[in-house]
């Protein structure tokens, strides 16, 4: 989206800032801003990365300067220590700062992960980009607003698409809309549903419906997550052993994703099921192991988990089992590009 010229400042920047010192907008001037704003544990976030990193990398020397505002979803996403790790952990060596307190989201009256910004070197706003997609169209714009300062500079032809679901002939399915799992947002299906901010047993059986998730077992619905509260067991290595809670859902895409976070120092370990069956190696994600035919993630902090990768648009069921206390389950999404060309 194109912002007329010489109309729109951009705001003044940020506190706390990671792989440079506190920049301003007025420092900035003459060369053009890309601001990112992001969240290291949005998938279609995490999936626009490789493309801001390589413009930082093509465009960094020929006068553009990447900034990434990490705004926070989920309360945890608040603090440094998770920020620092996320931008480590996606190899980003361009400015971050940090809008804990979402005064740069307010700022830009910005509503979405991921959203860009171009500013131009007068430092008025210049084009804006909501969610995914749109890569050649904002690196044309890129190019636009770096010749506006110097027209004769030479620029590289615009990149070709990083992933093979972003080219032409890739097929984007309607997928399963992200599902929050807390009480504010969250999509219960259990004919009783919530019982909020307090540990409650939980039981469903029946018909599953898409956009929805059932409970079984102890849990905590919170505002933002739930949290199993059953009692460890004394073996939790023991499969099928002692006390579990289980998350149900019926999903329609190729890919699942889950945010998620342990409430204990220890790593929790969650089982999963695909079709009430465990996970097989040709769909299993780099975050899952196996252990006597089983399918298992270990929760170690805070972040985005890949659940399940099929491959191909399908629908699902997918059960989440875990027989310890303290693991926080945030949100749902799924992915649904694939490539049909061949």
């Amino acid at each position: 989206m194109k912002i007329d010229k010489n109309t729109v400042r951009a705001p003044e920047i940020g506190r706390l800032w990671f792989n440079s010192p506190p920049l301003s907008m007025r420092q900035l001037r003459g060369r053009v801003v890309l601001i990112d704003f992001w969240d290291y544990t949005c998938l279609n976030c995490i999936r626009t990365l490789p493309y801001i990193k390589e413009w930082h990398a093509r465009y960094a020397d020929k006068g553009l300067t990447v900034i990434g505002v990490h705004s926070p979803e989920f309360l945890f996403a608040r603090y440094e220590s998770n920020v620092e790790r996320g931008i480590e952990e996606f190899g980003l060596t361009y400015p971050v700062v940090v809008d804990s307190n979402m005064e740069l989201w307010q700022a830009f009256a910005n509503r979405y992960w991921p959203s860009k910004y171009l500013i131009d070197a007068n430092g008025y706003l210049r084009y804006a980009h909501f969610g995914e997609g749109a890569y050649r169209e904002t690196e044309e714009n890129i190019q636009e607003l770096l010749r506006e300062i110097r027209p004769d500079l030479t620029l590289p032809k615009l990149l070709d698409p990083l992933r093979d679901t972003d080219r032409q002939g890739a097929v984007c399915y309607q997928p399963s809309p992200e599902l929050y799992l807390g009480h504010r947002r969250g999509r219960i299906g259990n004919a009783g549903e919530f019982i909020e901010d307090q540990p409650a047993d939980y039981s469903h059986s029946g018909e599953l419906r898409d956009g929805y998730f059932y409970a079984n077992g102890r849990w905590t619905a919170t505002g933002d997550h739930l949290e199993s509260a059953i009692e460890a067991s004394s073996d939790p290595a023991t499969e099928g052993g002692g006390e579990e809670a289980r998350v149900t859902i019926r999903y329609s895409a190729a890919a699942v994703n889950l945010v998620m976070a342990s409430f204990n120092p220890q790593p929790r370990e969650l089982e999963i099921l695909q079709d009430g069956q465990p996970l097989t190696p040709a769909i299993a994600t780099p975050d899952i192991h196996f252990r006597h035919g089983r399918s298992y993630l270990h929760v170690i902090r805070p972040r985005m988990y890949s659940l399940v990768d099929n491959k191909s648009f399908g629908a699902h069921t997918l059960d989440l089992i875990t027989r310890e206390p303290e693991v926080a389950l945030f949100a749902f999404t799924f992915t649904s590009c694939v490539d049909d060309r061949a």
